[in-house]
């Protein structure tokens, strides 16, 4: 029995070694940089600095967008993957939603670049139908659309496994017992996947607050969020401190996030599959 616990944990070393090093580590150094200055001298200036108007609302538009990033990706998802579910071939599309997510953030940036530009597909489309050209390009629309495209199948996959385990013996029930179908969602389906629709909302709101390169390509700079004002200041004002600051509080958020959506998912699951029942 000791032999078998000791070689568990002589497994364990190359994953902690790996936390350490890759999680633990650059945790660390990010706290050691937020407090100093552009001139590296020892401060807690960055921080009195960060709760500033112009932080504050660079904060509040970063929750804002990353809502409306999170809402549209769900509202789209999950009768996407309800869909999926009842399809022959789900595999099969399952696989082509998620095979846009192999392809580099980059080049479906630029890509978008040419499908809304002025000379664009969707520009001469408008032009094709009589509304004339548009300024697709660079504005919220262009933005909120892309990042909604990309976070997509993030949402989609967790919210499929869970409709995936729902047993069929609980709809049949709930048709059995007159319920309609709208009263079977409310009632049974969405209930028992809820665990799913908060590890999608996870996996979207939480890097969608960081967001950087899109609001510099699409957005054109009119969106600024936290992950644009990091990119600034650790590559263009070399304020380290500042940019370390902000992405200290990135991961208290993050962190805050996912304490709050995971540590009832078990008992709240438990507790839905009972009432289901």
């Amino acid at each position: 029995m000791q032999n078998r616990i000791s070689r568990r944990n002589v497994y364990l070393i190359p994953y902690l070694l790996w936390i350490a090093l890759f999680v633990i580590a650059p945790i660390v150094l990010i706290v050691y940089y937020s407090f100093f200055d552009v001139e590296g001298h020892f401060t807690f200036g960055n921080y009195s600095k960060f709760f500033t108007a112009v932080y504050m609302k660079m904060t509040l538009s970063s929750f804002w967008y990353a809502l409306l990033i999170t809402v549209f990706s769900l509202l789209i998802a999950y009768p996407t993957a309800y869909w999926l579910t009842r399809t022959k071939h789900k595999q099969l599309w399952l696989l082509l939603i998620i095979l846009p997510s192999w392809v580099n953030l980059l080049l479906k940036a630029y890509a978008f670049i040419g499908l809304f530009g002025t000379y664009g597909f969707a520009n001469a489309v408008l032009d094709a139908i009589g509304i004339g050209r548009q300024q697709i390009l660079f504005t919220d629309f262009s933005f909120i659309f892309v990042s909604v495209y990309i976070f997509i199948p993030f949402m989609v996959l967790p919210i499929f496994n869970a409709l995936e385990e729902i047993n069929p013996s609980l709809i049949y029930a709930s048709r059995d017992l007159g319920a309609s179908g709208w009263t079977t969602f409310r009632r049974v389906i969405f209930p028992l996947t809820i665990s799913g629709v908060k590890s999608g909302c996870q996996a979207v709101f939480i890097p969608a607050l960081s967001l950087f390169m899109l609001t510099r390509l699409i957005a054109g700079n009119r969106v600024i969020t936290l992950g644009t004002a990091i990119e600034q200041h650790f590559l263009v004002t070399q304020d380290w401190g500042m940019g370390a600051t902000i992405a200290v509080f990135l991961i208290i958020v993050m962190a805050v996030i996912m304490l709050v959506t995971g540590t009832r998912k078990r008992g709240a699951q438990d507790a839905n599959k009972r009432k289901a029942a």
